[in-house]
């Protein structure tokens, strides 16, 4: 079963990073209020960029990694 790492805009135009097994499902999740905390107060959300992992590990070690990047870079990201 494949794993995503993901990028969502919120309301605000913020992105938030995070993992997921079903893309469609998470998004429900973040906007129904019972997602991630930071994105409770700026749903709704949108995702707009996605990448595939074999691994739960290999997802949250993108996540991670790109969550040290400056926004810009994030951005530039979100844009292809």
């Amino acid at each position: 079963m494949p794993h995503f790492f993901y990028l969502a805009r919120c309301r605000d135009g913020s992105l938030y990073a995070g993992t997921c097994l079903d893309l469609k499902a998470r998004e429900a999740k973040h906007n129904d209020g019972t997602g991630a905390k930071y994105t409770r107060s700026r749903s709704p959300v949108k995702i707009v960029y996605h990448e595939k992992f074999k691994t739960l590990g290999q997802a949250r070690r993108r996540e991670a990694e790109i969550k040290k990047w400056t926004k810009s870079k994030k951005e530039e990201l979100a844009e292809e």
